[in-house]
């Protein structure tokens, strides 16, 4: 079989030092990571389901709002077809992420076959831009390996606190609305971004008043309608982006 990049990346490089160099990769992102699958734990448990499914959301899954958003999905059995079109739409981005994504520096068969599929927000982060030459198979694995640790231990301690508190903590379930809160103000600091914001508003906006019971998924397809409509429209006036501040940073 003839050699790959992944391959002649690894020759040389001691198995011992391409671990070490994962776990270390994992450390900054296992900090974020951990209290967030705490948090998926407990809502589990609070949500009236199985212990055994924040693990399991973890394992099957590995795709951290979308897990959280599927308790809530699940605690109030939303139909099937809802739970599928909603998490392609939330995680449709991670198609892209393999384009630009060290996957030649990863040994083909089952490394390369795990590497996409913990292909998450803070791997990508992680890897994409890191120099070619500091890469190889076994740190790329290693770190993915050690990110997903991180989550699916989170959801058992949650999990294991939640079980053992005598009441529920109020508001816990503002958990998820928190995260994605916070997501939104970081993409505020952009003023590039608040057109896109105001889109999603007016998207979710027209979707509450049109499909009550299912706005979620209305009110994505909307928006990504919206988003498409206005890439098109800034190709056809481009001086629209320099005179209203759209690619300036605050």
């Amino acid at each position: 079989m003839p050699s790959t990049a992944a391959d002649t990346a690894e020759q040389g490089r001691p198995a011992r030092a391409g671990v070490a160099q994962g776990v270390r990769d994992s450390l900054g992102v296992g900090i974020g990571i951990f209290p967030l699958g705490v948090a998926l734990g407990m809502l589990v448990v609070q949500a009236g389901l199985p212990w055994w499914l924040a693990p399991a959301l973890s394992v099957g899954i590995f795709a951290g709002s979308v897990e959280l958003l599927m308790v809530s999905m699940l605690a109030s059995a939303t139909p099937l077809i809802t739970i599928a079109a909603t998490v392609f739409a939330l995680n449709f981005r991670h198609v892209f992420y393999a384009l630009s994504f060290p996957l030649s520096h990863v040994r083909r068969g089952w490394p390369r076959a795990y590497s996409v599929y913990a292909l998450i927000d803070e791997a990508y982060a992680t890897y994409a831009l890191m120099p070619p030459q500091q890469l190889s198979s076994t740190r790329i694995v290693t770190g993915q390996l050690t990110m997903q640790a991180y989550w699916v231990a989170g959801g058992l301690v949650g999990a294991a606190v939640a079980s053992s508190l005598p009441n529920p903590i109020e508001g816990f379930e503002f958990a998820l609305y928190a995260l994605f809160i916070v997501m939104t103000l970081d993409a505020v600091r952009s003023r590039r971004e608040i057109p896109s914001i105001a889109l999603a508003g007016l998207a979710v906006s027209v979707a509450i008043v049109v499909a009550p019971d299912s706005p979620l998924i209305v009110g994505l397809m909307i928006f990504t309608a919206l988003l498409i409509a206005r890439h098109f429209w800034r190709r056809r006036h481009p001086d629209a982006r320099s005179t209203s501040g759209g690619d300036d940073d605050a």
